[in-house]
């Protein structure tokens, strides 16, 4: 007898993933003493919590701190401390009831997709975008909707891509600063684009989770244009906690007991060591800033170096920690320049394909939130290597 299997097991994989595989495995092969493997594939920044979340949860488990299931939104504490953060960052006054903790943006993606569309609705989103947009849309029956942006609108979506759909999209997801080519919507834009989204019954969702790391441009939160859209975050990038797994949405008082209920079933609630963790890091700016200032080095050192080492046609950066590099001049073939590069000059990018499916085997991201030292010695590696 053949057993079915759901259509949602043939998700496609999150390439980024294989990647960190294929250099780990290099990296376990080489032998003693040869230069490291240089990561540059995933965006995960190699500096680490902050030492005031790292010394709260050590205290949480000293004093025998209660650790089990908290609210499914999470500690009341630390949704008021989200709240105030609104406040702080974009002057938006907003009820901490309208805060819901989550296991990370990725545990609130799907959340917020199941709460605010149905099986079959059509969601747009600007290509390149973050794979797992696509990735669980698909898996949960509804369809995604793809927008070809180029570097005329920064690789953004732009109100005349969206009047041309015909049928209107039931939502719309965007991304600022985006994954993976580090552009912004700036506050004009974003505000058009709310508004047009609460004129044509399209529910926005905006990942805010680069948040923070911004470096031309300040930015701005969907929440401050509308108050339907549902907003994005997570204590992954900015405060550099990827492995805690917390993260938070801002929710629409039509969202609020739907997104509950499902959270109740999904997830129970975020890690609580997680939360406790995450609200002291909201008193950590100073060390965070720190982070920054080591990304804004690279970014500029990578900006000049990258194409003295033939990348020449990069996004403009804006913000987040990603450079989206045009190889068409020398290869159509992401996935095997990336394989060749890290076989070769042992640094590990992800390929393009990943970002956008039309495209993407022509494109390249490198990450440079890693250590700093690693990030200029990759350039070095990449301008002796063609």
């Amino acid at each position: 007898m053949v057993l079915k299997v759901g259509k949602g097991a043939n998700a496609p994989p999150f390439m980024v993933m294989d990647v960190i595989a294929a250099a780990n495995a290099r990296q376990a092969a080489l032998p003693p003493g040869a230069p490291h493997v240089i990561r540059m594939e995933v965006g995960q920044p190699g500096t680490g919590a902050p030492a005031g979340a790292v010394a709260a949860a050590q205290e949480a488990l000293r004093s025998g701190h209660a650790l089990g299931y908290t609210e499914a939104f999470g500690i009341r504490s630390l949704r008021q401390r989200i709240a105030a953060h609104a406040k702080d960052w974009y002057g938006l006054d907003l009820p901490s009831d309208r805060v819901a903790v989550t296991m990370g943006a990725s545990g609130a993606f799907p959340l917020a997709f199941l709460a605010a569309f149905d099986v079959g609705d059509r969601i747009a989103m600007a290509a390149p975008f973050y794979p797992p947009y696509v990735n669980i849309l698909t898996a949960l029956g509804m369809q995604p909707v793809i927008l070809e942006a180029g570097p005329d609108t920064r690789f953004q979506p732009s109100i005349a891509m969206l009047e041309k759909l015909d049928p209107r999209p039931d939502g719309l997801i965007v991304a600022s600063p985006c994954n993976p080519a580090g552009t912004m919507l700036h506050a004009d834009e974003l505000a058009a684009i709310a508004r047009w989204c609460d004129a044509n019954g399209v529910r926005l969702i905006s990942d805010e989770i680069y948040h923070g790391l911004a470096y031309d441009h300040p930015v701005a939160s969907a929440a401050q244009f509308s108050d339907s859209a549902v907003v994005v975050n997570s204590f992954s990038k900015y405060f550099s906690m990827t492995g805690w797994r917390v993260g938070w949405l801002v929710l629409p008082e039509d969202l609020l007991r739907p997104v509950e209920c499902l959270a109740q079933n999904f997830f129970i609630s975020a890690p609580y060591i997680s939360q406790v963790a995450a609200e002291a890091a909201f008193d950590c700016h100073a060390e965070l800033q720190g982070n920054i200032d080591r990304y804004r080095r690279s970014r500029a050192h990578l900006l000049t170096a990258l194409p003295e080492a033939g990348f020449t046609r990069l996004s403009p950066a804006e913000g987040a920690f990603y450079l989206f590099a045009d190889i068409s001049d020398r290869s159509n073939d992401s996935m095997a320049f990336c394989a060749r590069m890290l076989r070769e000059a042992g640094v590990a990018a992800t390929p393009g394909l990943d970002f956008d499916h039309a495209r993407g085997n022509r494109f390249v991201r490198f990450s440079y939130c890693g250590p700093e030292p690693d990030m200029r010695e990759a350039a070095e590696r990449l301008k002796g290597w063609r």
